[in-house]
């Protein structure tokens, strides 16, 4: 185990967590990466050693997990890396949490955060342009109501700070619609995976989104399901699988398919009670399930060996007394010897 060098940004007797922290950073980012960044500066804070085998450990995780989010974090411009020349981890700075684009570096395509309100005049500037009153006059019809401001800002922050063309835009509107999302949240986590992605036409995403169709139509075969187009319902549920649960594919087909063994129907209910209760056991492989299943197994072997030792009831009325044992073979001698005795007499 080796020891990685941390330099905090504030007083190591205090663990504290910055409100922008949680106002903008802490909204878009996995819950996973959360809990590494808080056990940062947890350990940063309180000058204690650091290594990725000790995080992977603590937070129940894998060092490729740790490392990850530490990844994720600067491209978020909040921690710094370092590596020895051999690639190795030797070094992790946390830098103070400032409200500014968030922009990754040169080479990867730049996500940039929504922590940057645009200003009135930029706005008023914007609805000026042709384009863009027709991309909130749509905005509008698809969701069915008059955009708020704050979801005014998003959408002309998808033009100006992402630099999405208006088309792109009006269709991720619409893919958002007719997938069941009207929430201006859930456009922008679409708007940043896209950006992130390299995504700038609809044609583009387009493509993309055939990908996540795929996996929908691979997870309805694992249920039993042929012939149909998934549900809106459906959709969302198998988004919460593969996005906010992170499994990947052979996990929930596993899932699927000992739904239907165990129920014997299609109930994606069912399926999501078993991906929750595996992601808080924090399962990420099929290796995984093996000591939880030999686990459970013994449990049901156990059951019968307690219930055999368990005493018999019955709710039958006769049986509700004290029973008791009888020798019948004496019994029935004594009744002979009685008889006997009166017919001398």
């Amino acid at each position: 185990m080796s020891d990685i060098q941390l330099q905090p940004s504030m007083h190591p007797a205090e663990t504290l967590v910055s409100n922008l922290f949680i106002d903008k950073f802490m909204p878009q980012a996995n819950g996973e990466f959360v809990k590494v960044y808080l056990y940062l500066l947890k350990t940063a804070q309180n000058a204690e050693s650091f290594s990725l085998e000790q995080a992977a450990d603590r937070l129940q995780c894998t060092e490729k997990d740790v490392l990850r989010a530490l990844k994720f974090w600067e491209k978020q411009q909040i921690v710094s890396l370092a590596f020895s020349e051999k690639n190795v981890l030797n070094c992790i700075e946390l830098l103070p949490v400032q409200d500014r684009r968030i922009t990754q570096k040169t080479g990867d395509p730049g996500v940039k955060s929504s922590s940057r309100v645009l200003s009135p005049d930029r706005v008023n500037e914007l609805k000026k342009d042709e384009s863009i009153m027709q991309l909130l006059y749509v905005a509008e019809a698809y969701m069915g109501k008059t955009l708020s401001p704050n979801e005014m800002q998003k959408l002309l922050y998808f033009y100006d700070e992402l630099e999405f063309p208006t088309d792109l835009i009006e269709y991720l509107i619409i893919y958002s619609v007719e997938h069941g999302h009207k929430s201006i949240r859930y456009m922008e986590t679409v708007a940043l995976a896209w950006k992130q992605e390299g995504i700038t036409t609809p044609q583009m995403a387009k493509e993309a989104n055939q990908n996540h169709h795929k996996e929908y139509y691979d997870i309805l075969k694992a249920m039993g399901i042929t012939g149909r187009s998934p549900v809106s319902e459906e959709i969302s549920i198998m988004d919460t699988w593969l996005k906010d649960y992170g499994f990947d594919m052979a996990i929930i087909r596993e899932a699927c398919s000992r739904t239907v063994m165990q129920t014997g129907q299609v109930s994606f209910q069912y399926a999501d009670r078993i991906l929750s209760d595996w992601r808080a056991q924090n399962v990420k492989t099929l290796e995984d399930l093996v000591p939880i299943d030999e686990a459970h197994k013994k449990q049901q072997a156990d059951k019968p060996r307690l219930q055999r030792s368990a005493p018999r009831r019955t709710s039958n009325r006769f049986n509700n007394f004290n029973q008791r044992d009888y020798d019948f073979s004496a019994y029935e001698k004594q009744l002979l010897t009685n008889t006997s005795s009166d017919a001398n007499s």
